[in-house]
C-alpha cells in the first residue's frame, strides 16, 4: 500500500509530496500505526530533491517512500509557484514531537537511532520526561557500519517498536531505512537529521522569528558557516523551479 492513495500528492521533479496539512498527516501515520503497515517517511527539502536529481538510486529511494512530507520551505514554495499547492510546511522536528503525542496517548513504543552515545542517551531521557506515557523501546547511537546492520536490525525488532526515528543526516539515513525497511517492519521509520541534537540540547533550534519568516536556513548558515556548499542546492533549485515550471509537477 503507497501512501499517495490515501493521501493527495504534487509531484515535485517526480517526487510525490504530500500536500496535506499536519493535523491530516498525524492522523493517516496513526492509522499507519494501528494497522501497522510500514511507512517510510520522508521530510522532504530543496537540497534532498537536488540530491535526488543527480543521483538515480536516491530518486528511487524518494519516489519509493510511503510518505514524503514538504519540510523544506523551498519545496513549499515550488509547489505553491507551480500552482499545485500544498497546505502548509511539515517540518520533521515538529512532526516528530507530534507523534510523540499521539505515543503519549496509544502508549507506543519508540525506538531511536543515531547520533553520538551521548547525544542519544540524553535524548532518550528528555524524550521520556516529556512523554512519559510513551516507552522508550531502546537506543543506539549512529556509530555503526554495514557490518552491525543485521545486529542493529535484530535487535530494533526484538523490542517491536511502532515509531522507528533515525538520525543519521538525510545523505545516509534515508539509505538505510529504505534498505531495511522490509526486515524492520515498523509502522512508522523516519529520518530525523538533526533533530536528537536540538532535544538533547547540543544545538538549539532556529528561534521562532526565523521559523516565521521561513529563513531557518539562513539561522543554520549562520551558526554552522562550513554548511555553505550544500547551500548552495538552494538557489540551483530555485533557478532550476523557474526555468522548468511547465515540467516540475509533471510525472
Amino acid at each position: 500500500m503507497k501512501a499517495e492513495s490515501a493521501v493527495p500528492t504534487v509531484p515535485i521533479f517526480g517526487i510525490r509530496v504530500s500536500k496535506v496539512d499536519m493535523a491530516a498527516t498525524v492522523a493517516y501515520l496513526t492509522e499507519a500505526v494501528h494497522t501497522r503497515i510500514p511507512h517510510q517517511v520522508i521530510t522532504a527539502n530543496p537540497i534532498m530533491v537536488m540530491a535526488a536529481l543527480e543521483d538515480p538510486a536516491y530518486m528511487e529511494i524518494m519516489k519509493s517512500a510511503e510518505l514524503v512530507v514538504p519540510d523544506g520551505t523551498g519545496v513549499v514554495w515550488a509547489a505553491n509557484y507551480c500552482k499545485e499547492p500544498v497546505t502548509e510546511r511539515v517540518a520533521g522536528f515538529d512532526l516528530l514531537h507530534e507523534l510523540m503525542q499521539q505515543g503519549e496517548k496509544y502508549g507506543w513504543k519508540i525506538y531511536l537511532l543515531g547520533s553520538t552515545p551521548e547525544v542519544i542517551q540524553e535524548t532518550a531521557e528528555r524524550l521520556q520526561l516529556q512523554y512519559p506515557r510513551v516507552i522508550i523501546a531502546g537506543y543506539h547511537d549512529g556509530y555503526f557500519g554495514p557490518e552491525s546492520d543485521d545486529e542493529i536490525i535484530a535487535g530494533i525488532v526484538k523490542t517491536n517498536p511502532d515509531l522507528l526515528f533515525v538520525a543519521r543526516g538525510a545523505d545516509s539515513q534515508e539509505p538505510w531505512i529504505a534498505k531495511h525497511k522490509s526486515k524492520l517492519g515498523v509502522p512508522i521509520m523516519m529520518g530525523v537529521g538533526g533533530s536528537f541534537d536540538v532535544i538533547s540540547g547540543k544545538s538549539k533550534r532556529a528561534p521562532k522569528v526565523f521559523r516565521k519568516m521561513r529563513i531557518e536556513w539562513l539561522y543554520r548558515l549562520l551558526k554552522e558557516p562550513t554548511r555553505y556548499k550544500r547551500m548552495l542546492a538552494l538557489p540551483k533549485f530555485a533557478l532550476k523551479v523557474v526555468r522548468e515550471k511547465d515540467k516540475v509537477t509533471k510525472v
